[in-house]
């Protein structure tokens, strides 16, 4: 299968708070509350990618403050506060006020119960992660910046603790992945839809990212440059990774070429080259060119490059849509995938609707080996050649239109559905047979009245309730449709 290039990666600033007092009143409570310090980072530790920044245990306000300018300086993506007992506010307060990071409250206290025929002052301090709870929410609200969660529960064989965790350290390799990520744009929108258009500087506000404009010929100069030997390799790949069966019942589709086969091998190799040279985090563009010209050539060769790309997270999608192009980007950054999409026909028969597109998936989550298959024409746009075609893994999948709204904020639009078993069009386009409640039918209708973009990421499992935190995080307005 084919191997992530780029690191699915996150900072999580780590502190816990007490009041000092307690130390020296109770004999061995500080040791014993530095063990679940220690027993917290390593829980926080087993999510792969994480790099925990350990700043201890802070007792005092001047602490506090301390803490505060080193998360400043130290690249942090979320801030996890450590509830390990009672704490005043007074050693919280300077880390809402003095750094930008989303913060998340851990109270996990160590017993699901206290032994009450053997319990102490001293099992209770132990044990009070959740009393200072409401005083540290009601502060950083007071303050002007509320905290982004608090996880409750037991430090010990908590599944559903941990899983908080876990979506909390997804989150932030999202927002590690965004910082200065460089989101291309390359050509220009399709004549015309309206929806596609986006202010890179709106983009660049929004999400922090750079949007570098290239040319198409800056990857034309790669795409007649490629050597024999890198060609041949991408060959190798696509003819690993993909099936290409005969033909069904789509006369536009043939098996795949061998022309085809070598046009869709210098599209992906030159895209490589590309990537690199440009140090890009993803690709939004389109482009058609004259008849018989070097420059359609070119853009007609990408598709199968583009899902490669995708499986090793560098999105890449077609038509100019550097919205959906984010949204690909976030999926992958959660490890849920993230394919280029748009609603296909209803079948009333069996209430689902066909989610699908003609161009860059990510084959990562494909359910079974994609097939690749040659098309005599891209329907709707110019030029011919290999084209992906396959389905989504079956259950359950998340979708997530980025849109933009009247006044031209972002706005998420975000639902869940699933994927199922059955035959799907051969026509060399992906396509998944999805699902949606309370019928597929009214919750397209609910959809398409949030106004989104007629593309949308989609991605599997449920983590709807994730995406809308990030747009939280993010300060962009977010809907799930139900």
């Amino acid at each position: 299968m084919i191997q992530r290039k780029k690191e699915r990666k996150g900072r999580i600033a780590f502190f816990s708070v007490v009041h000092e007092v307690y130390f020296k009143q109770f004999e061995g409570l500080e040791d014993s509350l530095n063990n679940y310090h220690r027993e917290t980072i390593q829980l926080i530790e087993k999510n792969e990618g994480i790099e925990v920044v350990d700043y201890g245990i802070v007792g005092s306000n001047a602490r506090a403050f301390e803490v505060a300018d080193l998360i400043g300086g130290d690249k942090i993506d979320v801030i996890f506060t450590n509830m390990i007992t009672y704490a005043t506010s007074s050693v919280f307060a300077p880390v809402v006020q003095n750094t930008s990071a989303p913060i998340v409250l851990i109270a996990l206290q160590p017993r699901m119960a206290m032994d009450y025929t053997k319990a102490s002052t001293f099992m209770q301090l132990e044990n009070d992660n959740i009393c200072s709870v409401p005083e540290f929410t009601g502060v950083a609200i007071r303050m002007g910046r509320p905290v982004k969660d608090v996880v409750i529960g037991c430090l010990y064989d908590d599944a559903e603790a941990e899983a908080q965790i876990k979506e909390w350290c997804d989150i932030a390799k999202v927002l590690n992945g965004l910082k200065g990520a460089r989101f291309a744009l390359m050509g220009h929108v399709l004549e015309s839809m309206y929806d596609m258009h986006a202010d890179p500087t709106a983009i660049s506000s929004a999400f922090g990212v750079h949007v570098p404009l290239l040319e198409i010929e800056d990857i034309v100069r790669e795409y007649v440059n490629l050597t024999d030997e890198e060609i041949e390799v991408k060959k190798k790949l696509i003819c690993e990774e993909f099936d290409m069966p005969d033909p069904k019942s789509d006369p536009v589709t043939m098996k795949l070429t061998e022309k085809d086969l070598i046009h869709a091998s210098k599209g992906a190799a030159s895209l490589d080259r590309f990537v690199e040279k440009y140090k890009l985090d993803g690709l939004a563009y389109y482009y058609e060119g004259e008849e018989g010209s070097i420059q359609r050539e070119v853009a007609t060769s990408f598709i199968a490059g583009n899902s490669i790309l995708n499986a090793q997270g560098t999105p890449m999608c077609g038509e100019f849509d550097i919205k959906t192009l984010i949204a690909m980007f976030i999926m992958d950054k959660l490890g849920i995938g993230g394919s280029f999409a748009e609603f296909h026909p209803f079948d009333f028969v069996e209430d689902f609707i066909l989610v699908g597109h003609d161009g860059p998936h990510h084959i990562a989550i494909a359910e079974g080996k994609p097939v690749l298959r040659s098309l005599t024409k891209f329907h709707g746009k110019p030029g011919s050649g290999a084209s992906v075609e396959f389905k989504i893994k079956e259950g359950p999948i998340t979708m997530l239109g980025i849109t933009q709204t009247f006044d031209g904020k972002f706005k998420f639009v975000i639902g869940e559905g699933i994927s199922k078993k059955g035959p799907i069009p051969p026509t060399g386009n992906t396509n998944t047979r999805g699902f949606f409640e309370p019928t597929t039918k009214e919750f397209v209708k609910k959809w398409v009245m949030e106004g989104p973009t007629h593309h949308y990421a989609l991605g599997v499992g449920h983590h709807a309730d994730t995406i809308k935190k990030i747009a939280d995080v993010l300060g962009i307005e977010a809907v799930i449709v139900r």
